[in-house]
């Protein structure tokens, strides 16, 4: 498996994440006719929280994020999983599945449910079904998958209380 690690983000990481986040969606966005490529970088801005993200790296430079965004009241109705952005030069390396299987072992020792969306037609349902979420509901353009609270207790996981661990 390629090096990569994680560090939590910063303001200061919005701008990266927001372009990531234009070249990732970008096909799918404009084969739903959605692209905008002012407001698919301001829709990031816009809900970007530093507290609940983290930016991956690989061999030290910028290559994705994620997010964890309590539910409720602090986590206790679970997460949104968001802002999942991987640079395409980084996919196809494992390196995705590693950084969610470290987030899902941590809501797993949590007992917590966590929901997502993807665009409809996107290829990153298939990674997110293969990690246990099933679909609960669709609009128009998005897909809602939830995966239930595993109920398991004491298993190993992250090292890092706050996010995922480092490779």
């Amino acid at each position: 498996m390629v090096d990569w690690a994680v560090r939590q983000a910063s303001a200061a990481d919005v701008e990266a994440v927001a372009e990531l986040r234009a070249v990732v969606m970008r096909a799918d966005l404009e084969r739903l006719g959605r692209y905008d490529e002012h407001r698919v970088r301001q829709r990031l801005r816009d809900a970007f929280l530093p507290a609940h993200t983290w930016v991956i790296e690989v061999g030290g430079v910028f290559a994705g994020c994620v997010a964890l965004r309590p539910a409720g009241d602090n986590g206790r109705s679970g997460y949104w999983l968001e802002h999942f952005y991987l640079d395409p030069r980084a996919q196809g390396r494992g390196i995705g599945s590693a950084v969610l299987r470290e987030l899902l072992e941590r809501c797993d020792r949590e007992d917590a449910v966590v929901r997502l969306n993807v665009l409809r037609g996107s290829a990153a349902r298939r990674l997110y079904e293969r990690h246990g979420f099933t679909f609960e509901r669709a609009d128009a353009v998005d897909v809602y998958l939830v995966r239930p609270a595993a109920r398991r207790r004491g298993r190993e996981g992250l090292r890092h209380p706050q996010g995922p661990a480092r490779r």
